[in-house]
């Protein structure tokens, strides 16, 4: 080590050539000041630029020189006149308006010059300094008589205790540092630079002052200033270069040897720093922090910003970093890196790269370095400047969007601000890899802290929304990004906020937490090991990209994370998917889309959303990773960070257990959907589970549970197909048709089977999740439904009640959901929305696709929910407008309906309504008997349904609805569903003018004189009559009616008044409709006879004038037989 700090002081400085000095110094001893023997002195008349005669004269003292009397007396206490260095350094650190004679200032150099010159001068140092000497090997080591002990004196000058040899250090340092000229091969390195910069003069008689220390302050500037152009006029040489910093770094640890900024700050050393004890470099540092202080003068800012600089530069310029991270440089072997030039290792920017990757890796580096790394990490982002790179490449944006805002880090942020940005005013990617390489330098996602543009806007979110979290904690910026865009973030900290996540996320080290959790991960998933911790060509985003995509994997997919990593993976994907700029693959893979299809999109998390819907016109490049992406959040909801705020009310209500427990599962999405409509759920959460449920149908893969489920019968059924709602379809005609089949095995999985009737129900909740059905139809909802809300099923119940004005394309798709939904009512979302309850307490052990016959039956009962009872009866219209919208009766009556019905059949189109024609031909086979006995049983129930509620009858509403508005106003209005309309329209039959209604009319006269049940008014008015008289009639084919009609016509027996009177007026009508419709055949004639309730009266009346009139052709037979006898006898 004592040849490698010898070589290192030959190469950057001889230092000070203090090649020796008397005995008398003017130091003090401990018993008291000693004097110079050998003091030089000058005649006053000598001129100051020639050089004088030494005069050995004992006890020579400075103070008693008449060129410099008036001036002592002037600035110098009286108490210091005694001591020669005492004198010295109170005249050059005389404040700069305190003018000091020509003839004294050159007496003061010549002074310093002797001293520096003396070849005593080591020989003392080897006297006062003795014991310090013997102590430091390396400084014991050094050759005699060169001037290299002193310089090693002075490189360890903080480590001497002995008082003596550190107060002579000290006190020879200042002497120094107050001239370049007085620095042993300074002005032989730098002359040709001083003179091409016109940085002062070399020459003593053209500048002689004793304090030049303007003079490496401006080769200081121009070594700065070269690193940030491109363009080097004036090039300093690299052996000078070597020199400045040397300087620097030898006057780092008192700020009194930068003569430059120690002129410049003395007063804001007064202001700021008053009571900081110079050494060690205690005040450089304090003067940094109060950099940006408005008290702060521009003179002294700019001499710190300069020094700065050269720290930045050369770390060795900063005493108090390189004491302190001495040792963990060479624990870290951060040194020894043959691939990078020597003057990078020694940039501040590589030694904290390097130690920072030692602290993330779990290294131990010294809480001592660690503060020193913190603070310069700090001074990085407060001020740009000090890093060359951005002052070169970020000139131009600077100076177009950053102008005036250099202090407290905001120039920095305003670059962040345009360097994520993907419009008009981007930065270049030279100036955005130099914003990178700062921020992995500063690394500010270990300490917000360090931000202090950051610090300072999101104060008050910090103390609110992360109060429990220590303060400098990384966890405090994870905090941040779970709070952006809530009630409790506040505009200005989103935006810095978002402007630094952009650059994080652009290297996984720079998130703390994910680096120390997944370092192992990576190496063993990602191939990290390949890539230098401080390389920059590793991809942006790309470690990252690679984790995501390892975190969902199957166990059988192997190749897993661990656990901690994955739930590390997860908070980084939940917190960054509020913005695209945040996943540098997709924001470089999209940029091109965002501008074409997402230009206005620019709120939260609706540039994605906006990706997401325009899916099928992306570039395959960006299609694939927002299709990636998407198949994560229906996997992990909780990606969606906005979408999971907005529902939080449903899922505390509702979904709380999946939401804790939500493990590669989709459970939470699917709990969303099913409570879509509760009411916790606000605008916001419907709003965007509809949207993920319109994205889930581009394709099957973002539908997770159904990709888990039916993943192996799709690739096998339904081949090439990619789109949800084909692949729905596809799957559900298989499953179709194999039920069909009887005895076929289901070729679609039972697992598959029950996550397709999960599927199929959520797509029946709004017509947009089926686009065969929404498409054709827009037209129509735009005309029809305008201001009908699309959920809950509502727009396509609102198509459903306009369909006879619907366009022909729309109107074929709703009849076939129809038939479709009739068949299997679990996809009729509002009948069982509405009637949920209801089927819970009358249908629990129906089936599924019995569910609509089963509340059909109970739809009279008086537990019966009001609004259960009227969707039902919608039901009940829907289904008797067509035979097909009712698959009970079209499997009871598959034999009949084309043998009596078929004239209708052939007229009928495929896709519309027959409007009940079908059933209305059914119901007069039935008052005919003609029907077979499944199909009549099914009739008499439609018949029934139909006498309590004329709306179910389809052809009496139709030809009837003029006469019930004119006849039947009241008893319509009422709607209480107990026949009155229809007997309204009976006791009115002479007063009905249109010969289509009397004819329905007559027709429903026809039908209740076969069944009793059919006519409701009268059933109630005879209840106690039939139970009595009757009760041992099956009914059916007219039995109880002829049983009361031949109780009311035998005088024995007592009927009940009121069903005396109606069964009169209802043969009243029959002798009305008889009269009004006759028999048109003699097969008519039969039925009505048969049929009649006087059917036995009838046939014995035929019965008896058959028998008469057998009888009178017998006896009328004998009597023409004799005549024509007798008349033959003649």
């Amino acid at each position: 080590m004592a040849a490698y700090g010898r070589l290192e002081l030959l190469l950057f400085l001889p230092l000070v050539c203090f090649c020796s000095l008397g005995t008398a110094l003017g130091l003090k001893a401990a018993s008291g000041p000693a004097d110079n023997p050998n003091p030089p002195a000058f005649r006053p008349a000598d001129p100051p630029g020639k050089d004088a005669p030494h005069r050995r004269a004992t006890g020579w003292k400075l103070s008693e020189e008449e060129a410099c009397r008036e001036d002592l007396s002037r600035l110098c206490p009286k108490h210091t006149w005694t001591n020669n260095l005492a004198v010295l350094e109170c005249l050059q650190d005389r404040r700069e308006e305190s003018e000091i004679a020509p003839d004294c200032n050159h007496l003061l150099w010549n002074y310093k010059l002797n001293l520096t010159t003396d070849p005593k001068f080591e020989s003392v140092a080897t006297e006062v300094c003795k014991s310090t000497i013997a102590e430091n090997k390396e400084c014991n080591e050094e050759e005699r008589g060169r001037g290299y002990l002193v310089s090693c004196l002075v490189d360890h000058r903080s480590n001497i205790s002995e008082y003596q040899c550190n107060q002579y250090i000290t006190k020879m340092t200042s002497i120094i540092f107050s001239d370049y000229r007085l620095i042993c091969g300074f002005m032989d390195k730098c002359k040709d630079d001083i003179n091409s910069l016109r940085c002062g003069s070399i020459n003593v008689g053209h500048k002689d002052v004793h304090s030049q220390g303007e003079v490496i302050a401006c080769l200081e500037k121009a070594l700065v200033r070269e690193a940030e152009q491109q363009d080097h006029v004036h090039p300093i040489k690299e052996e000078c270069q070597k020199a400045i910093l040397r300087v620097a770094e030898l006057s780092s640890d008192d700020f009194h040897l930068d003569r430059h900024l120690y002129f410049s700050c003395r007063e804001d050393r007064e202001r700021f720093c008053q009571n900081t004890q110079a050494g060690e470099g205690k005040v450089y540092k304090c003067l940094f922090n109060h950099k940006f202080e408005e008290a702060m003068s521009e003179k002294c800012r700019d001499a710190l910003t300069t020094r700065q600089k050269l720290i930045s530069q050369d770390y060795k310029v900063s005493y108090s970093l390189a004491k302190a991270c001495k040792l963990d440089l060479r624990k870290q072997r951060c040194s020894l890196d043959t691939n990078l030039p020597r003057a990078r290792e020694a940039r501040l920017s590589y030694l904290l790269l390097c130690l920072e990757a030692a602290v993330h890796r779990g290294r131990p580096v010294s809480g001592e370095c660690q503060g020193e790394m913190l603070d310069y990490r700090r001074m990085l982002m407060e001020d740009f400047s000090l890093s060359p790179e951005i002052v070169l490449h970020c000139r131009t944006e600077i100076e177009a969007h950053c102008s005036g805002l250099h202090r407290k880090g905001r120039t920095l942020h305003c670059l962040m601000r345009i360097g994520r940005s993907d419009r008009s005013t981007t930065v270049n990617s030279v100036c955005q890899s130099a914003l990178q390489t700062l921020i992995q330098s500063a690394d500010p996602g270990a300490d917000y802290r360090i931000d202090r543009a950051l610090n300072e806007a999101c104060e008050s979110v910090i103390q609110t929304a992360c109060k429990n979290i220590h303060t400098g904690d990384p966890m405090i910026l994870s905090c941040l990004m779970e709070h952006l865009y809530t009630e409790k973030m506040v505009e200005d900290c989103e935006h810095r906020l978002l402007e630094l996540q952009y650059f994080i996320s652009r290297d996984w080290k720079l998130d703390p937490i994910l680096y120390k959790k997944c370092q192992g991960d990576a190496a063993r998933l990602c191939h990290t090991h390949g890539w230098n911790e401080t390389s920059e060509l590793m991809p942006p985003g790309a470690v990252f990209s690679c984790l995501y995509r390892h975190a969902y994997r199957t166990e059988e997919q192997g190749r897993r994370l661990s656990r901690d990593c994955k739930v590390e993976v997860q908070r980084i994907l939940h917190q960054r998917a509020l913005d695209v700029k945040l996943d540098p693959e997709l924001q470089k893979r999209c940029m091109t889309d965002l501008g074409k299809w997402c230009s206005e999109k620019t709120d939260m998390g609706q540039e994605l959303e906006c990706l997401q819907d325009h899916l099928e016109d992306l570039v395959s490049g960006c299609r694939d990773v927002v299709g990636n992406l998407t198949e994560l959040e229906s996997e992990d909801i909780q990606i969606d960070a906005l979408l999971i705020r907005a529902c939080e009310p449903v899922i505390q209500a509702h979904c709380h257990d999946v939401a804790d427990n939500q493990i590669d599962t989709g459970d939470l999405m699917e709990c969303l959907v099913q409570n879509k409509h509760r009411k916790e759920m606000n605008d916001k959460c419907s709003v965007g589970v509809t949207h993920f449920q319109l994205i889930q149908m581009k394709d099957f893969r973002f539908s997770y549970k159904f990709k888990m489920s039916c993943k192996e019968d799709v690739l096998r059924l339904c081949p090439n197909i990619k789109k949800k709602v084909d692949v729905v379809i596809c799957l559900s005609t298989t499953v179709k048709n194999d039920t069909l089949q009887d005895g076929k095995e289901q070729r679609v999985s039972l697992k598959c089977r029950k996550q397709l009737r999960v599927e199929e129900l959520e797509m029946s909740e709004d017509i947009r999740l089926e686009p065969e059905l929404y498409d054709p139809c827009k037209s129509d909802i735009s005309r029809l439904c305008p201001n009908v809300n699309f959920g809950n099923a509502q727009m396509i119940e609102c198509l459903k009640e306009q369909k006879k004005q619907l366009s022909p394309r729309c109107h074929q798709k709703i009849f076939r959901l129809q038939e479709v939904e009739m068949s299997d009512p679990e996809l009729d979302y509002q009948l069982m929305r509405v009637c949920k309850q209801m089927i819970k307490r009358f249908c629990t052990e129906a089936d599924a696709r019995n569910i609509l016959q089963c509340l059909k039956q109970n739809k009279n009962s008086e537990l019966m929910d009001p609004k259960c009872k009227q969707m039902i009866t919608k039901r009940q219209i829907t289904q008797n407008t067509d035979y097909r919208l009712n698959p009970v009766l079209r499997k009871a009556c598959r034999a009949d309906i084309p043998k009596f019905c078929q004239s209708i059949l052939n007229k009928a189109s495929e896709d519309n309504e027959l409007e009940g024609q079908v059933i209305a031909c059914l119901k007069l086979k039935y008052a005919d008997q003609r029907l077979s006995s499944d199909c009549e049983d099914q009739i008499r129930v439609i018949l029934q349904e139909s006498a309590l509620d004329y709306r179910l009858d389809l052809q009496l509403q139709m030809h009837c609805s003029d006469e019930i508005s004119r006849l039947c106003v009241e008893e319509a209005a009422a709607q209480e569903q107990t026949g009155q309309v229809e007997e309204c329209l009976k006791v009115n039959l002479l007063k009905i003018k249109q010969e289509a209604c009397k004819k329905e009319v007559l027709n429903m006269l026809k039908e209740s004189k076969a069944d009793i049940f059919v006519d409701p008014v009268l059933h109630t008015a005879c209840a106690l009559d039939l139970k009595h008289h009757c009760a041992a009639i099956t009914p059916g084919r007219g039995r109880q009616m002829s049983c009361l009609m031949e109780a009311l016509q035998d005088k024995r027996v007592r009927l009940q008044p009121e069903c005396k009177k109606r069964l009169q007026d209802r043969i009243d009508m029959w002798s009305y409709a008889a009269k009004v419709a006759p028999a048109e055949g003699f097969s008519d004639l039969a039925v009505q006879v048969m049929t009649s309730p006087s059917k036995n009266y009838i046939l014995f009346m035929i019965a008896l004038s058959v028998c008469i009139l057998f009888l009178v052709g017998l006896l009328c037979g004998r009597i023409t037989k004799r005549v024509t006898r007798e008349l033959k006898d003649r």
